[in-house]
């Protein structure tokens, strides 16, 4: 997904020399090209903390300016496992399964360890 300016972005990498975490919420401001962008990033009460130029594998998108809607969670769990290793991609797919598991043996009123 390519980021448009004004796209909200969230961290998904520390950026501990810049005060700044996975998990934080920015604006996309400007595009570099070659996949870099200057992000805005602002405190509750909208003042700016920082500016920082960022290439996109350290961001994800959650809202697009565009369409003025959030990005859907599985879009959002896509993207960060996109870019995961194959091992640890793994491992999450297979928590998604089990917990798609658990949530079907709930439904039925199932116990989804056996007895």
């Amino acid at each position: 997904m390519i980021p448009d300016i004004g796209d909200i972005i969230e961290l998904i990498a520390n950026i501990p020399e810049k005060n700044l975490y996975a998990g934080l919420s920015g604006t996309v401001v400007h595009s570099h090209g070659n996949d870099v962008y200057e992000i805005e990033f602002s405190n509750e009460k909208g003042e700016t903390i920082d500016f920082l130029s960022l290439h996109k594998k350290y961001f994800m998108i959650i809202w697009r300016s565009e369409t003025k809607q959030w990005i859907p969670i599985a879009e959002q769990t896509s993207s960060l496992v996109s870019g995961m290793p194959d091992d640890i991609a793994k491992q999450v797919l297979d928590f998604a399964r089990f917990l798609s598991l658990k949530i079907a043996n709930q439904n039925r009123g199932d116990s989804i360890v056996p007895q």
